[in-house]
């Protein structure tokens, strides 16, 4: 199967509109890019596996990812691809691949950089330091919604620095925002 990033944002807008989920998808989309590429991995599929991956949080808010299988495997997704998917959920059991790591590790942590970019003066990725991001991970107060424990586990779980993940997600989103194909929903606004 091709995983074109057109066709997937064609399927992914077919089940989600609003706007908040829509750019925490692409957010996470383009955390998996960049990752794919560093690890050597196929960034097309990966970035479909990031893209796609609440694809049914709208419609089953409190049943997800559990209708994802059903969904995907409409469109011809595979069985190996939908359980990337279904693998960020937080009761998932079973050895989690680097994939599938990797999807968990930036799920969190994509919104939480967005929200600290969006509290800034200038609204940008571009000057946002880690020391910043780790200012606000403190701040429980602030998007309390994020599961700080997730953030820094899934770093640990990647084999990854919790800063030199921060910083690198941080500058993928940033680079990501000046990308034709990310123009039509930006990041942050």
């Amino acid at each position: 199967m091709q995983y074109s990033r057109a066709k997937t944002w064609q399927i992914l807008r077919e089940h989600v509109t609003g706007e908040a989920l829509l750019k925490h998808c692409v957010a996470v989309e383009i955390a998996m890019r960049a990752y794919a590429q560093k690890f050597g991995e196929d960034p097309d599929y990966w970035g479909a596996v990031g893209l796609l991956h609440d694809i049914d949080f709208e419609k089953f808010p409190h049943d997800h990812p559990n209708h994802a299988r059903e969904i995907l495997a409409s469109y011809g997704y595979d069985d190996e691809f939908i359980t990337n998917v279904e693998s960020h959920a937080r009761n998932w059991e079973g050895e989690r691949t680097l994939l599938q790591k990797t999807l968990l590790a930036v799920d969190e942590l994509t919104g939480f950089i967005i929200a600290c970019a969006l509290v800034r003066p200038d609204k940008s990725l571009d000057n946002l330091e880690v020391k910043s991001v780790m200012k606000k991970m403190k701040d429980k107060a602030f998007a309390r919604a994020v599961n700080r424990e997730t953030i820094v586990n899934s770093a640990e779980a990647m084999g990854v620095d919790l800063k030199d993940h921060i910083d690198f997600v941080t500058k993928a989103l940033a680079a990501a925002t000046r990308q034709p194909e990310y123009q039509e929903l930006p990041l942050v606004s």
